[in-house]
């Protein structure tokens, strides 16, 4: 069971402990994402990210930060999203106190030297390439960008080059000023851990405080026509997202959609992958997920395919998507998803830093809901999914699944908009 407290500054620390395990992980993670960017700062988050690592007024440099997580044998990274940005440590449970030292230094004394800015501008960039190079990592964004356009819901979170270009050491030491908020960030303690670990948070944590915390602009969450958006490359398989705007973070039927998008693609025995890879041989990856934001979400089905058969695969994928709203999902095929989801997510939540990231999003997206739910343990959660009935899932599927919900963002040789526009009917 897991435990919140409140530090003296106001920062929360959740406590997670894990039966059995030799490890912990230390999460931290703060409510803001590209979703809290102008268009002049898009990018500003993840490049911020980067630049907690470069050094502190203890540790000056990268490898100094480095070499004190890596002699303790750690795993570390942080990530950056549209709602959250997150770093965390892992290590054997009696180097926690250790791991909270060096994340809290890095946390609240990070320098932000003026040349580490001008050096991490090309590593971004070339990040931006990479991204740009590898339509498994692109496909996603142009999805979100054919879904909320430009705003900051429909930006890329690494941002432009242009962007990247123009951050000053004001501009990443005003937006820290700003979003990095005692009230609107969380630590996750997990695995290996008690009492005596939220204390240590204490001790290294104390200092941070409230900030003058600007929160994100709400999404238009409406669409009057099905949309395309294609990014033309000269590629030997088209990739493709196809999908439709579904259902906010802890929404009534959140569950249901869930598990619809399991139905779809969620496993090699789910109904897409085995029309598209196994009956038909169109693709070698077929994945469908649900990405539920605090004030809007999507369903989408991404898929690798031959390049002229592109339309057959838009073609299959909607009429899958079209028998979701008019029949019932069987009994066999439902219990098989459910115990699917929940073996996974079991198996997962072995690990400290999934059980850490686990209670650390769920605690930060109700932050920025500003709602009074509570965290649901694992246990809860199955519970909820163990609920969800055939019925449910139909009538979750008749309220996303409608025409002007579509979405299809394409990444391969194609310029045409409107004919694929005409092939997006349910």
């Amino acid at each position: 069971m897991y435990k919140i407290t409140t530090l003296s500054s106001g920062l929360e620390v959740i406590t997670a402990p894990i039966a059995g395990t030799k490890t912990a992980t230390v999460l931290f993670m703060a409510a803001t994402g590209s979703r809290f960017e102008s268009a002049g700062q898009s990018g500003i988050s993840h490049f911020l990210e980067h630049l907690f690592f470069k050094g502190t007024s203890r540790r000056p440099s990268t490898l100094a930060i480095s070499s004190e997580l890596d002699r303790v044998g750690g795993e570390y990274n942080a990530f950056t999203g549209k709602e959250y940005t997150g770093y965390y440590v892992k290590a054997s449970a009696g180097n926690l106190e250790h791991c909270l030292d060096v994340l809290s230094d890095m946390l609240l004394h990070s320098t932000f030297a003026a040349e580490e800015i001008e050096r991490e501008k090309g590593v971004v960039a070339e990040e931006l390439n990479m991204y740009l190079d590898n339509p498994l990592y692109y496909i996603e964004d142009l999805f979100e960008s054919c879904l909320y356009g430009d705003t900051p819901a429909g930006r890329d979170t690494i941002g432009t080059r242009e962007s990247i270009a123009n951050f000053s050491r004001a501009a990443v030491q005003n937006y820290f000023n700003s979003q990095y908020d005692s009230s609107q960030a969380v630590i996750c303690l997990a695995g290996k851990v008690g009492e005596s670990s939220a204390k240590a948070a204490e001790k290294y944590f104390r200092d941070f405080s409230k900030k003058n915390y600007i929160n994100k602009s709400a999404t238009n969450d409406e669409q009057a026509r099905p949309k395309v958006n294609l990014y033309f490359k000269k590629t030997d398989q088209a990739h493709l997202s196809l999908g439709v705007r579904a259902l906010p973070y802890a929404h009534a039927d959140e569950a249901a959609v869930k598990l619809l998008a399991m139905v779809l693609g969620g496993s090699m025995s789910s109904r897409l992958f085995t029309e598209l890879r196994e009956r038909r041989g169109l693709a070698y990856y077929v994945r469908t997920h649900d990405e539920p934001y605090t004030d809007s979400g999507y369903l989408t089905t991404q898929a690798g395919v031959p390049v002229d058969k592109l339309r057959q695969a838009v073609k299959i994928i909607l009429g899958e998507y079209g028998k979701l709203k008019n029949k019932l999902v069987g009994a066999e095929e439902l219990s098989r998803v459910k115990r699917s989801l929940i073996g996974r997510t079991t198996l997962q939540l072995e690990l400290s830093d999934a059980a850490a990231n686990w209670y650390g999003r769920q605690a930060i997206l109700l932050k920025e809901q500003k709602s009074q739910e509570k965290i649901l343990t694992p246990e809860k959660y199955f519970a909820r999914i163990m609920k969800v009935t055939a019925a449910d899932i139909r009538r979750a599927a008749g309220k996303i699944f409608v025409n002007n919900n579509l979405n299809l963002a394409v990444i391969g040789p194609y310029r045409d908009k409107a004919e694929l526009e005409k092939m997006l009917s349910l």
